[in-house]
């Protein structure tokens, strides 16, 4: 059955064709909610709420643009969604300088192991790297969607990438890269 007739079917709340969705895009929407949950039974919460969601929502889909970016956004929004009122998100001097760019996407470490750094950060620089380098927005709409200053987001991203980049240096410090003869 194709992806089109399946939302169909969950417009009409066919279990089946929700079930069938549930099977399709789990598996990735949970790497999303992990990336923005604080534990992993934070993200376990987060996929089935967001899943409620899409499936509430799914009359709203309108198939303009892919269905998994659609159902991708309403995950990270009720992630967020856990985080807009609690007052976590340090304030700082819209001046602060930007730490150097910190190169994650290192072959020689295993994704499971860098997907657990970023899940090590606190959670208001793990939600700012994540919305800013993994999913592309920009300083201000990070602001707008965690209702902070673009200074604090660019902080809180310049000290996750200062954590990762420490984690990353200790990693090699454990593994060594083999040297070539």
């Amino acid at each position: 059955m194709s992806i089109d007739q399946l939302i169909s079917d969950c417009k009409k709340n066919c279990p089946k064709a929700q079930e069938q969705v549930y099977q399709l895009f789990s598996k990735k929407l949970f790497g999303v909610c992990l990336l923005y949950s604080s534990s992993y039974v934070d993200a376990q919460d987060n996929l089935q709420d967001g899943f409620l969601i899409i499936f509430n929502k799914i009359h709203q889909f309108s198939g303009s643009g892919s269905f998994e970016g659609w159902a991708k956004r309403i995950m990270i929004n009720t992630a967020l969604q856990k985080f807009r009122n609690v007052r976590f998100m340090e304030r700082v001097d819209e001046t602060i300088a930007i730490a150097d760019e910190v190169e994650i996407e290192d072959e020689n470490i295993p994704l499971d192991y860098l997907l657990q750094m970023i899940q090590e950060l606190p959670d208001q620089y793990r939600l700012v790297f994540s919305l800013y380098v993994l999913d592309d927005y920009s300083h201000k709409e990070i602001a707008e969607m965690l209702k902070i200053s673009t200074g604090t987001t660019k902080s809180n991203l310049a000290r996750a990438r200062t954590i990762l980049k420490e984690k990353i240096e200790l990693y090699y410090k454990i593994n060594p890269l083999p040297t070539a003869k």
